[in-house]
C-alpha cells in the first residue's frame, strides 16, 4: 500500500501522514512504513500541529489551505489527509 492514492470517488489526493509535532522546522522527513513523515514546527496543541500541516501541504501542492483537511486522526500523529484537485504528488515528496 502506497503512501497516497487518488479517491475514486471524489477525484481527491488521500494521503497517508505520520506527523512528528515539535519539531525544529516543517519538512518532510521521508516514509514511515505506508506513511509519508512530516516534521511539524508546532506543538501538538489547540489543533496547531494541525494547521500547521494543512499549511504545509498545501503550500507544497499548490493549492488552497480550504482543499486540505484532515479526515482522519485529528488527535493522533497518524493521520489521513484529504487534498481536493491537487497539481502534482511529486512536489510534496521528492526522494
Amino acid at each position: 500500500m502506497s503512501w497516497h492514492r487518488i479517491d475514486a470517488r471524489t477525484g481527491a489526493l488521500v494521503l497517508a501522514i505520520q506527523a512528528q509535532p515539535g519539531a525544529k522546522r516543517t519538512e518532510v522527513a521521508g516514509l514511515h512504513g505506508n506513511a509519508l513523515k512530516i516534521r511539524l514546527a508546532s506543538p501538538a496543541l489547540d489543533g496547531r500541529a494541525n494547521d500547521c500541516l494543512i499549511r504545509f501541504i498545501a503550500e507544497r501542492l499548490g493549492v488552497k489551505r480550504n482543499q486540505v483537511r484532515v479526515v482522519q486522526g485529528v488527535a493522533s500523529r497518524r493521520k489521513v489527509v484529504s487534498v481536493a484537485a491537487p497539481a502534482n504528488v511529486e512536489n510534496l515528496y521528492c526522494g
